[in-house]
């Protein structure tokens, strides 16, 4: 076909986009001259992720897949398709037919990077690329493009904080399981030891008691009811020196051995755990024989083992319940939606959620006393709690200092997160809280982590979110309002990074150039 014949079958292709359907003659010879065609071959790509944004892609035939890594998994975000049933497939709720199109606007209006990574689905996909200098200077002369691109755009948005929400759902819910089942290993294993060992050493407190009873007098007896009496109400010692008891359990069933006992080891260690020393034990067996006294020291050994194993028990089962419980607050199960709740409890099951994270990091509690409660959604401020935590924790690499304060202001609850990491870079502060801004590296975030917070902050709760960054401090403030409505704690005190508009007209996307020296999104 002769390039004529090529011109005019473009520019019939392209007054057949309702993008372009309203322009002028003119308007479609000039958006012709400008066009660059392309031809994608079956899962070529066309633009990829954190690059920087270089121009507008018009879909003429075929398909693309837009994807993008997350956390290391790649996730496919939208399909387009010029074909009704590969639109249909799509599985997105309401597109607008023009968004299957075309594709890139969202960086160039923002002046970033691409936001997620485009490839061709389908052998015979060709798409018309329009540079940045033309796609604005397309937006300048047909002003037909506008009215179709900005209805598109909005539905883009807020298709992508739908997913966002999605993905910080099953996200809060990997964080909580994975909280969950490393702070549950420990006392489960210590209850299933437990209960692996109580059947045996019951065995052996019988045996020992029968041999006991048989050997041993009635004043023998009472001198041995005496000593477990006592035994029972000791306490292990809150610090220890673990060279000075190793040496009292050495000395103690070296004895027991020289005494006949059959399982001194287990007397030395049972005795010296709760702190006390050979002297103190021989002093209490003062008026049992010798004849009876290695049935006494093996008596002695089973009673201590049970009461060991006890404790262990006791000490597990509570933990136990209050990781349930602090589980079940966490994440708000069985509960209204908007109810009264305490800030400082939805705090401190965060950190207990978090706490594998949080390994190496020293924390530090600055609550005021006796904090009202607020009205409001508890789960979501979780939400919010758990970004925050985990991008300090992040920011600090797992060292330096976590310190959360709640106060009152006036009619504010006033709750400040702060980690001793890197900072934020200057240029970024004011941008943080902008849907696909992150300073996290490519596949690291979304971009919509603060965005989320902001929003459950400022829309759900009417309150406001700010940050003050340098290295070595970063600190961010959410303001809470007492009575649930009260505007004032909506207007951040400066100076604080600003916040973005509820619904920015454009959103950001993640900059490549920026430093990734503080993970301010996810």
């Amino acid at each position: 076909m002769s390039g004529a014949g090529n011109t005019a079958a473009l520019r019939e292709a392209l007054r057949g986009l309702e993008i372009f359907a309203g322009l002028t003659g003119e308007q479609l010879d000039w958006l012709v001259s400008v066009s660059e065609p392309r031809v994608l071959a079956d899962g070529e790509v066309l633009f990829r992720d954190g690059e920087e944004a270089t121009g507008f892609h018009v879909l003429l035939s075929g398909g693309l897949v837009v994807t993008k890594v997350v956390d290391g998994r790649e996730e496919v975000l939208t399909r387009h398709s010029t074909e009704e049933e590969g639109a249909e497939a799509d599985g997105h709720d309401g597109k607008p037919s023009a968004a299957h199109r075309f594709t890139g606007e969202l960086p160039l209006l923002t002046d970033g990077a691409y936001v997620a990574t485009a490839a061709a689905s389908g052998p015979a996909t060709t798409v018309v690329a329009y540079p940045k200098p033309v796609f604005f200077e397309m937006l300048t002369r047909c002003h037909g493009v506008a009215a179709v691109l900005i209805p598109v755009l909005a539905w883009r948005i807020k298709s992508s904080e739908v997913q966002a929400r999605k993905r910080a759902t099953v996200e809060a819910l990997g964080t909580l399981a994975a909280g969950l089942a490393h702070e549950l290993n420990n006392p489960a294993a210590a209850v299933a030891r437990a209960a692996q060992e109580l059947a045996p050493a019951l065995e052996q407190l019988t045996r020992t008691a029968q041999a006991w009873g048989a050997a041993a007098t009635g004043a023998e007896r009472s001198v041995f009811d005496r000593l477990a009496e006592e035994l029972d109400k000791v306490a292990p010692p809150v610090v220890t020196d673990p060279l000075a008891q190793a040496d009292a359990e050495e000395e103690i069933a070296d004895w027991a051995g020289e005494s006949g006992a059959e399982r001194p080891g287990l007397l030395g260690s049972g005795v010296s755990d709760l702190g006390l020393e050979l002297g103190w034990l021989l002093e209490r067996l003062e008026g049992i024989g010798e004849p009876g006294l290695p049935a006494a020291l093996d008596h002695l050994a089973a009673l201590l083992e049970i009461r060991s194993l006890a404790a262990e028990l006791r000490a597990a089962g509570p933990r136990i319940s209050q990781l349930v419980s602090a589980t079940r607050d966490y994440a708000n199960l069985d509960r209204a939606p908007e109810q009264r709740f305490s800030v400082t409890d939805g705090l401190e099951n965060t950190l207990v959620v978090l706490r594998a994270k949080l390994a190496g990091i020293v924390l530090v509690r600055a609550y005021e006393p006796d904090l009202p409660e607020l009205t409001g959604y508890p789960s979501e401020l979780n939400q919010v709690w758990t970004n925050l935590v985990d991008n300090a924790a992040a920011a600090m690499e797992g060292a330096g200092t976590l310190t959360l304060r709640a106060r009152v202001e006036g009619v504010c609850m006033v709750v400040e997160i702060a980690d001793t990491g890197s900072g934020i870079p200057e240029e970024s502060l004011p941008r943080i809280f902008e849907p696909f801004y992150t300073t996290k590296d490519v596949g690291k975030g979304t971009g919509l982590g603060l965005h989320l917070s902001y929003r459950i902050v400022t829309q759900r709760h009417h309150g406001a979110i700010t940050a003050r960054s340098r290295p070595g401090e970063t600190r961010m403030t959410v303001r809470l309002p007492l009575s649930g409505t009260d505007p004032s704690c909506a207007a951040p005190v400066a100076p604080v990074a600003p916040a973005a508009p509820p619904v920015p007209p454009v959103p950001a996307a993640p900059d490549s150039s920026m430093p990734k020296s503080h993970p301010s999104n996810s």
